[in-house]
């Protein structure tokens, strides 16, 4: 999936990967652990979110625009 397909939870610190029993990924956003207002499964791509913060680096998957 790319960088445009996700938008911003590409490189949000609250981004996690999950990965279904049959190959397919799903960005799980663990705000919405603390606030009912956040998707678990956003809608992609997000291209506004008042919960965004930029993060690291995270599972082995660089951010947009990080050296190789």
């Amino acid at each position: 999936m790319s960088v445009v397909e996700v938008g911003l939870c590409a490189s949000c610190q609250h981004r996690r990967w999950v990965a279904s029993g049959k190959g397919s990924r799903f960005l799980y956003c663990r705000r919405s652990e603390t606030d009912p207002l956040f998707p678990k499964y956003p809608r992609l791509p997000v291209i506004r979110c008042r919960g965004y913060e930029r993060g690291e680096e995270q599972g082995g998957e660089p951010l947009p625009g990080s050296p190789p």
